[in-house]
């Protein structure tokens, strides 16, 4: 799956993916997506994951990189019915701190909500606008954190394996309620937190679903 070469006010993606029966499937991104700074107008991304007794599908995208100005509003919407188990994911960047840019201002709604035969389980939200360079710098909030990666583990089994991610993932968080494993992950430097969330990815599939401890390529770059 790819999108454009970057994502601007007033642009609207929607992916819709689908598992069924007893498929495995990996789903993710050719490469970083970048949101540009907007004049005005709200770019949109909606994604639709539903999986129906499916072995096990990830989705996986790669970062999404907000540029300073930027004004996103995304929705990721997680159906998940019968045995399916759906590990899903996103790292947010905010700016090319590599190139002295930060997310400073602008606007950001990223909502996640998970729906277990047909019964909401699960809703996050990360809303950002206003004096954002202030949010991130907040101690309490992201303590000047580059990037934050959250990583979603839902499945009738989830629960059994909160030990194996907290073991994974060092100074982040994991908690699990009602069959949602939920992680999350934070780093001042935007490339270490990316190569710390490929690696708990590779690990924790194989922990939960005996795949290979492996990635993508496009991830392995």
């Amino acid at each position: 799956v790819t999108t454009s070469g970057g994502v601007v006010g007033g642009d609207r993606l929607t992916f819709e993916i689908g598992a069924s029966a007893d498929c495995v499937a990996t789903v993710t991104t050719q490469a970083a997506e970048k949101i540009y700074r907007a004049a005005g107008a709200d770019s949109e991304i909606n994604v639709t994951v539903s999986a129906n007794d499916c072995g096990f599908l990830e989705w996986m995208p790669q970062e999404t990189i907000l540029f300073d100005g930027a004004r996103l509003r995304r929705r990721t919407r997680l159906d998940i019915n019968g045995s399916a188990r759906v590990l899903a994911g996103e790292i947010v960047v905010f700016g090319r701190r590599a190139r002295n840019e930060k997310f400073t201002y602008g606007f950001l709604h990223d909502a996640w909500r998970i729906f277990r035969d047909g019964r909401l389980v699960w809703a996050d939200a990360l809303h950002l606008k206003g004096a954002i360079d202030e949010q991130i710098s907040d101690l309490h909030a992201f303590d000047g954190a580059a990037a934050v990666a959250t990583a979603i583990y839902t499945a009738p089994d989830a629960a059994t394996h909160l030990r194996t991610a907290r073991g994974l993932i060092g100074d982040g968080g994991a908690s699990c309620v009602d069959g949602v494993l939920v992680i999350r992950m934070v780093n001042a430097d935007a490339a270490a937190l990316r190569a710390d969330f490929a690696q708990f990815w590779k690990i924790f599939r194989h922990e939960t679903a005996g795949l290979p401890a492996t990635l993508p390529r496009v991830w392995e770059v």
